[in-house]
């Protein structure tokens, strides 16, 4: 369950972090490959997340287990 949880956070993590790279790579008129893997490796880790653990997560945890996560990170 906690592993699957830090897989959950990072992959959000991953795909927050794609979206200023394709806004970046649209306004230089650049193809964003960058962008491109960061948000498909973030969409990755959220679904094997989800698959991973039993009875997958509900949209109302979410904001819970991001905080559990970055507790115990911190």
């Amino acid at each position: 369950m906690i592993e699957s949880d830090y897989l959950l956070v990072a992959g959000f993590v991953l795909a927050w972090l794609g979206l200023p790279a394709l806004v970046a790579a649209y306004a230089n008129r650049h193809r964003p490959h960058f962008a491109v893997v960061l948000m498909l490796a973030g969409a990755g880790c959220i679904a094997y997340a989800a698959h991973s653990r039993e009875g997958g997560y509900d949209m109302a945890e979410l904001p819970v287990v991001f905080f559990r996560v970055l507790g115990q990170l911190f």
